[in-house]
This record gives structure tokens, C-alpha cells and sequence, in this order.
């Protein structure tokens, strides 16, 4: 596309803005070069860069991208067999340490399965951390190699800073004499020397370098220093030859790589291109437009890019979906203009593969070319008038245009006398519509609007003014033909009533009953638009309401829960008191009575105490289960532990159910099931490993408590104590897991209190080991 007419629309401050989100000098280039494309696969692949890295950005953060060095010159270098300095050297690894930054960036602990267009750029990357090291270990920067670069390197490096050291204490035996100017050690062409004043010349024995501009001051070598200053030099020059075999051998590295290296120079340029149009994006507060495959545009809310967002007035438009042409009318200074370029610059940078500033869902289209005539384009130099030169530019426009266009048209018809300009205006629209062109033009002329009332393509819009405060709002009214507001301005500023009377009778009572018209329709129109505003309020605030006393009902059902569940609480505690004196009352009756007797009356209790449940339910299942409707193999949801189980036997005497839970096999009480949300029969798979019959009661040798917090493990360990007490098992096994040991401990814990347990240990190879506790009975 031409430029003239993306600067009309002034694209290029836009990528100006986006080429200021880019790190490298490529990448900022990319932006600056950034032109509208009229392919759809293109544009799409674009579009998708900029979606995926917003992705990215928000759920990784910002990708470690610093700025590179172009690296022409040294890849040019090294095509040639040449060696590289230490900065080119640099440059190269810093190429490298940002490749491997990329991709770890890329390949951190997150899912980016999403992204099929920018991902793949960071896994085409190369990176090798070994030359990268070697570099970077090599050289401190582009003047300084590392001592550690080589051995040779080092030694005579060592030996340097011997031979200087010796030099000094050589020379420091002058500075206090009274032959010397200052009392400092110096260096004149690449040797030390002392500033000897220049009447003890003949004092000091030695070779003159140089002298001060005053001339009393001479530079002098002293001859005690002079094979130690020849020694000096001679290991410099080895430095300097070291160096460059240190630095030919370093850039031998990269002899076989130069493709990768090039191949990640403009990688990271296309991964900064991308997250460039991302970051700005966010600053925009844009979103991805919808590209369609008709002909038509539809903005919600579109803000002009370039207009502060404090100042900005959304608008919304729509065009090619009941009508190809619009015509926007309206006073000056109303923002008709703004509406022709926001239309313009965001379809442009839709096209660009951009983000633009509008509600989710609006639409664009790719079209083949954006025209646009806006702003006074008279030239001195071609002798061209403001009419001339809108009329040069909208014939070539008519030319180059086809079906697949936009064109932009501000101030249609003006600038010559107005019967000509309009029926001109009216029959380039005529002309546009008939060859389908989606078209938006901007004008003053009444004809227009009345023709755009009476043709079914054509759509009337205004620019909303406020004729109290005398100023735009700059609100886009579709559908309302807009007026000039001449006279209504003119009263209001105080023209005189018989000068307004005057001339409303010149143009005559058939203009003056189509304005009254248009004004109706405009008056109706902001009637209704803020009557809707104000539903819309209405409607919020009713939505808000709603929310309250939502969160009030939800804040007084969890403080009823609350106080149930901890009534709950306390009465269990009072009933686990009485269960330990009881306990104690048992073992004592054990002797005198049955144990069967003594069973029963432990079972009552704990049946009492299980209905009591210290949890945060406080509704009444409705639909509880009853001994006669509880059948063996049926699937029941147990409120107690929250928890689906399996029937295994009918209810006991005590109301009692035997439950398989998992790998868990207990007793439950009625008042503790109800139905389950999937009523089917299942076979139960005991996990009981072995049981053993006293006095007709059956009772497991072991108890699995894997996947229960702490009190509900150590709540069934009580009970399955209990009854192993009961029937005089020897020892018991408590299968709890590894884990993270926290339901171990708790049960540990427990197990230190616990009256019937005589001792207790972990099991052993072959019995469970950490998983496993072996209890001994008392």
C-alpha cells in the first residue's frame, strides 16, 4: 500500500509506538517496516504471533530479551578465515547466552501447547553452553583476556607484574632525593621513568624521553632500570602474541556454527517482533478482532490509538452488513474526521497483524487497498486549490480502487460552490455503492444526507453536540443524520433575532421543515439513547444488589454451619469423656459378667457418638436410608466421612451397618448413609486380611486407613481398638501408608494415649515397613 495514505491515517506514529516496545535494534526495525498485508492466511499468522505472545507475557512474564549486536561483520570475518576481536568475540556469545535464555524461558514448567506459531521460534534457537562458557571465562571485556585464557598467558602475566614490582622498588630509592620534581613513578614511551628537575640533570645517570613544556622538568630512564624496562617490553610483546593466539584459537569455535548463529540473530528478532506488537497490545488495552470472510466492518467501542485514554470517546460502527456507504454529518470540530481515521488506522493495523483497541468481537476485513482523502492537500508549487487537489486524489482513487476496498472520503464536495460540490458528492457515492466499494465519507451538504436517507446501501451517521456547554461530544450516532447547528449556535451566542428570523426565510420553509425533521429524528434518537443508558444503570445496580444479598445469605448459612459444628463438636467431646470412664467400667465388669454384654453396651456408645459428626453439614439429607430399604452389595454415601461405600451386610441389632470403603472395611450407622449419587450394585472386595471368631463377634486383624485426614483415621483406630480389646487379639496391624508421614504421626500420637495398646512399633521387611504399624493389645 502507498504510503500517502497510510500517513494520512497516520500509521507510521503508530509503529513508531510499536518499534518502542522492541529490544534490538532488528526487531525495531521489523516494527518500523511493518506494512498492511491484503493476504488473509498472512495477516491471520500474524495476528496469531500477537495473540500467543499476550498469552505468554501474562502467563510467563516477560521473555530475558537484551539487546544484540549485529553480527554481520564478524560472521564476514570468519567466512574469511579471519580472527575476531575480543568485542566481536563477545558479541557472538552474547548471541548464544540469550538463544539459551530464550529456550529456557520457553521450556519452564508451563503449559504451551497453545502456541503453534511463537514457541516454535525459541525451539528453532541453537545454543551451546560450552563455547558460550569458554568465552566468557576467556575474556572480562573488549579490552582485558582473562589470565585464565591460557597457561602461557598467566606465566608471563606473572612474571610482568615481577619485573614492574622490581622496577618500583628500584626506582623509589630517587623519590626522596632532592633531585626529584615530584616525588612519582611515571611512564614515557612505554618505559618508567622519574621527573628529575633539570638542574641535577647530570646527577641522575640514565636515558632523557621527554621533557615538560616548561622545561624543568626532564623525564629520565635511570640506567638501573634499563634492562629491567627492556625485559618489561620484551614480555608485553609475548602478551600481545599470546593474545592473538588466544583470540585466533577462541574464534575457531565458531568456524561451524555460522549458520546457527545467523539463524538465531533473526530468530530473536522475529520472537521480539512478536512480543514488540504483545506489550503494546497491553498498553492499548486492544484485543484480537475477528477477520471475516464478507465484506464488512464492525467496531464496538473503537478508540483512536493516538488520543490519550483519558480523553478518548469510544464510538461503534458497522459497515457492509445492510449498507456499503455511510456519510457522517455534523458540525465542525465534531470528531468527523477522528471517526474517518479510527476506522482507517485500526482496519490498517488489523491488516498489520496488530491488536486493536476496541470490545471484544468486532470484526475487520482484509481488504486489498485503504484509500483515504483527508486533510487539505493544496499545493503552491503544482498551482493546485483545496478543491483541485482533493479532486487529483480522489480520480486516482477511483482508478486504482476495486470491489475489495475501503476508501475513506473527508469533506466530500467542498472547497467549490456548494450546488456543484454536492451533486458531485452525491454521484461519487452513487458511483462507489454501485461498484460495491464499502465507502465512509464526511460532508456538510444536506443533499447528501437527504440522498442517504432515500438509498436502501446508503446509512446517515452525526457527531453528537452538546448545544448547552457549545461543544462536541464526540459520540458517533448511526442512523441519525446530523446538522450544521448554525443557527441554533448563532441564538445561543446572542445574534440578534430579526438577523436569525432574516435568514431562516432565505433558505426558504422546504429547508427549513427538513431540518425540523432531522432535528426530530436527531432529538428522538438522544431521547432514546439516554433512556437506555439509564436502564442499563438501572440494570447494574440491581445486578449488584442481587450479588449483596447473595453474599449475605452464603456469610449467614456458613455462621449457622459454624455454630452447629461446633454444638456438634463440644458434645462429642463430652461423650468421648463418658467413653473413657465407661471403658474403665467395662474391664472391670469384664470379670463379672459376660463379654458379650460388655460389647453391647461399648456399642450403644459408639453409635451414639458417631451420630454426633463435627463437620460443617447442617442440612438434613432428606432422603436417609432405612434398615429395610439397605440391602447387602448397594452403593451408599457415608456423611460422616464423606466417603461412597459398599453394603456388606444387613443393619445389626444396633442399627449398625458393615461398610466397604476402598480398601476400608467398618462399621457405620444408619444415621450416617444415604442414598448414592450412583445407585449401582457393586461387589465388595474386602481388603481384611485375616479375622478371628470369639464369642460369635467377627472382628479384622487389620484396619486400612490410607487416603483418611488424622480424625477420621484416628477415630476408626479407636473403634477398631476397641473391639480387638474386646476379643482379645494379641496384636493388631494399622495400615496408614508412607506419604508425607502426617497420618503416621497423627496415629502415633494417638496410639501413645490409647489404654489398650501395650506397645507399638513400624513393620518390618515383608510386613509393610513404613506403611505399616504392629500394635501389641494389652
Amino acid at each position: 500500500m502507498k504510503n500517502k495514505y497510510l500517513n494520512k491515517l497516520e500509521l507510521n506514529k503508530i509503529l513508531e509506538h510499536l518499534a518502542s516496545f522492541a529490544i534490538t535494534d532488528l526487531g525495531k526495525q521489523k516494527c518500523l517496516d511493518l506494512l498492511p498485508c491484503n493476504k488473509k492466511e498472512k495477516v491471520t499468522k500474524w495476528m496469531q504471533e500477537t495473540t500467543e505472545a499476550s498469552i505468554l507475557l501474562t502467563r510467563k512474564s516477560t521473555p530475558p530479551l537484551v539487546p544484540i549486536n549485529d553480527i554481520t561483520i564478524p560472521i564476514k570475518i570468519l567466512k574469511n578465515n579471519g580472527t575476531l576481536s575480543a568485542s566481536y568475540l563477545l558479541s557472538l556469545a552474547s548471541l548464544l547466552k540469550v538463544s539459551r535464555e530464550l529456550k529456557e524461558y520457553s521450556q519452564s514448567d508451563i503449559d504451551t501447547s497453545f502456541s503453534t506459531v511463537v514457541i516454535p521460534y525459541f525451539n528453532e534457537l541453537y545454543s551451546n553452553p560450552k563455547i558460550e562458557n569458554t568465552i566468557f571465562s576467556s575474556i572480562i571485556d573488549e579490552n582485558t583476556i582473562d589470565d585464565r585464557a591460557s597457561t602461557e598467558l598467566y606465566n608471563i602475566r606473572k612474571k610482568e607484574r615481577k619485573t614492574e614490582q622490581d622496577i618500583r622498588n628500584t626506582l623509589s630509592s630517587f623519590l626522596n632525593s632532592k633531585y626529584i620534581q615530584e616525588p612519582i613513578i611515571t611512564i614515557r614511551n612505554n618505559r618508567y621513568v622519574i621527573p628529575v628537575k633539570q638542574e641535577y640533570r647530570s646527577e641522575i645517570k640514565g636515558l632523557l624521553h621527554d621533557t615538560s613544556s616548561s622545561g624543568s622538568t626532564l623525564f629520565i630512564e635511570p640506567i638501573s632500570v634499563f634492562e629491567l624496562n627492556n625485559s618489561l617490553n620484551n614480555l608485553k610483546a609475548e602478551e600481545n602474541l599470546e593474545i592473538e593466539a588466544i583470540l585466533a584459537k577462541l574464534s575457531s569455535l565458531f568456524t561451524d556454527i555460522l549458520e546457527e548463529l545467523e539463524h538465531n540473530f533473526f530468530a530473536i528478532s522475529k520472537i521480539d517482533f512478536a512480543f514488540a506488537k504483545a506489550k503494546y497490545a497491553n498498553i492499548l488495552k486492544a484485543t484480537e478482532p475477528i477477520i471475516s470472510d464478507t465484506k464488512q466492518i464492525v467496531l464496538k467501542n473503537a478508540r483512536h490509538p493516538l488520543i490519550e485514554t483519558d480523553k478518548v470517546v469510544p464510538i461503534s460502527i458497522s459497515l457492509g452488513n445492510s449498507f456499503s456507504t455511510l456519510v457522517v454529518t455534523g458540525p465542525n470540530t465534531g470528531g468527523k474526521t477522528v471517526t474517518l481515521k479510527t476506522v482507517g488506522l485500526l482496519t490498517a493495523m488489523a491488516m498489520c497483524g496488530l491488536h486493536i483497541p476496541t470490545d471484544e468481537n468486532s470484526i475487520i476485513y482484509i481488504f486489498d487497498f485503504i484509500f483515504a482523502d483527508i486533510g487539505d492537500d493544496q499545493s503552491i508549487s503544482e498551482s493546485l486549490s483545496t478543491f483541485s487537489a482533493h479532486m487529483t486524489n480522489i480520480i486516482e482513487i477511483i482508478k486504482k480502487s476495486s470491489s475489495e476496498s475501503l476508501i475513506l472520503l473527508d469533506e466530500l464536495g467542498s472547497g467549490t460552490d456548494p450546488v456543484e460540490g454536492s451533486s458531485l458528492a452525491v454521484s461519487i457515492l452513487e458511483y462507489l455503492s454501485n461498484k460495491d466499494i464499502l465507502t465512509i465519507a464526511t460532508t456538510h451538504y444536506p443533499e447528501v444526507k437527504n440522498y442517504a436517507l432515500m438509498n436502501p446501501k446508503f446509512e446517515n451517521a452525526s457527531s453528537e453536540f452538546d448545544l448547552a456547554t457549545l461543544s462536541p461530544t464526540y459520540r458517533l450516532l448511526i442512523g441519525v443524520p446530523g446538522k450544521s447547528m448554525a443557527f441554533a449556535i448563532s441564538q445561543k451566542l446572542g445574534l440578534n433575532a430579526d438577523i436569525l428570523k432574516s435568514a431562516k426565510e432565505r433558505i426558504g420553509q422546504e429547508k427549513i421543515s427538513t431540518e425540523e425533521l432531522l432535528k426530530n429524528i436527531y432529538d428522538n434518537n438522544l431521547s432514546i439513547q439516554k433512556a437506555k443508558e439509564k436502564t442499563e444503570a438501572y440494570l447494574k445496580e440491581i445486578e449488584t444488589l442481587k450479588k449483596e444479598l447473595e453474599e449475605k445469605e452464603t456469610s449467614l448459612q456458613e455462621k449457622e454451619q459454624t455454630i452447629i459444628a461446633d454444638a456438634k463438636l463440644k458434645a462429642r467431646n463430652i461423650l468421648l469423656e463418658t467413653k473413657e470412664e465407661t471403658d474403665e467400667m467395662i474391664r472391670k465388669l469384664q470379670h463379672v459378667s459376660s463379654t458379650s454384654k460388655a460389647s453391647k453396651i461399648r456399642e450403644e456408645l459408639n453409635t451414639k457418638i458417631k451420630n454426633i459428626k463435627p463437620d460443617n453439614q447442617t442440612k438434613q439429607i432428606e432422603t436417609s436410608l432405612t434398615a429395610d430399604n439397605i440391602k447387602e452389595g448397594m452403593s451408599v454415601y457415608v456423611t460422616s466421612l464423606k466417603q461412597e461405600g459398599i453394603v456388606l451386610s444387613k443393619p445389626n441389632k444396633a442399627n449398625m451397618v458393615s461398610i466397604q470403603i476402598g480398601s476400608l472395611k467398618t462399621n457405620i450407622p444408619i444415621g450416617s448413609l444415604s442414598p448414592s449419587h450412583n445407585q449401582t450394585t457393586k461387589q465388595a472386595t474386602p481388603s481384611l486380611k485375616t479375622s478371628t471368631n470369639l464369642n460369635k463377634k467377627n472382628v479384622s486383624s487389620e484396619i486400612n486407613v490410607i487416603g483418611l485426614n488424622v480424625d477420621e483415621a484416628t477415630f476408626l483406630v479407636d473403634k477398631f481398638l476397641d473391639d480387638a480389646a474386646l476379643c482379645r487379639l494379641p496384636s493388631v496391624r494399622i495400615v496408614h501408608g508412607k506419604g508425607t508421614g502426617t497420618l503416621r504421626k497423627g496415629i502415633h500420637q494417638f496410639l501413645k494415649t490409647n489404654k489398650h495398646v501395650a506397645s507399638f512399633r513400624l513393620g518390618t521387611f515383608g510386613e509393610g515397613e513404613m506403611g505399616v504399624t504392629i500394635v501389641e493389645i494389652k
